[in-house]
Order: C-alpha cells, then structure tokens, then sequence
C-alpha cells in the first residue's frame, strides 16, 4: 500500500493534478505550454513536475531548450484506471477546458 499511498499524496495537490489530467489528455507537452495551460510560471510547473517525475509517474526528454513531459507508463492496474479516469471523468471540469483551450493558443513550443 505505500506505493498508493505515494501515488495519491502527489495527486493531493491541485497544480499536480492538472498537470496529470492535461497530459492524460494532451499526451507529451512541453512545459512552457503546461505554464501557458495553467497560467503559471514555468519555474512552479516545472517543480511539480519534478516531484511527479521522482514519483515515477511522468517522463520528460528534452529537445533544445525546450523540456517535454508525458505520463509514464501505467506500472499496475491502479495507475492504469487513475489515467483513464483523468481522460475520462476530469476532463468536462470547467478548469481543464479553460487550461486546454490556453495551450490551443500557446506559441511556445510547437
């Protein structure tokens, strides 16, 4: 159960739980628009990031400057079912619509 546990106190925090629905949704974005989407600094995303990255749940690879990230590979079923549901259940909230339609916009990176 620790390996849940871990899982959820990352999801706990609302910024990483956008993060996680938007690229469930978006696949591989790099961080300038993932700041774009959440109207954030680069520097806050990219620390959220890090910690989901340490947490095994993203990817990153970089491209220039520019860093990429994308939700890992689900490691077990729960993963699996969570990443579904944040494509599936989250995506109608109206903040992830909003943070979508800011990434359409963004120039950075494409």
């Amino acid at each position: 159960m620790d390996e849940e546990t871990a899982l959820f106190k990352v999801l706990s925090d609302a910024t990483r739980l956008r993060l996680a629905v938007i690229l469930a949704i978006q696949g591989e974005t790099c961080v300038c628009n993932l700041a774009e989407a959440l109207d954030e600094p680069d520097f806050k995303v990219s620390r959220h990031l890090g910690i989901m990255r340490s947490a095994g749940m993203v990817e990153a690879r970089r491209e220039g400057t520019w860093m990429y990230y994308k939700l890992a590979t689900a490691r077990h079923r729960l993963e699996e079912c969570l990443q579904d549901c944040f494509r599936d259940c989250l995506a109608d909230q109206e903040i992830i619509k909003m943070a979508l339609k800011r990434i359409a916009r963004a120039t950075c990176a494409k």
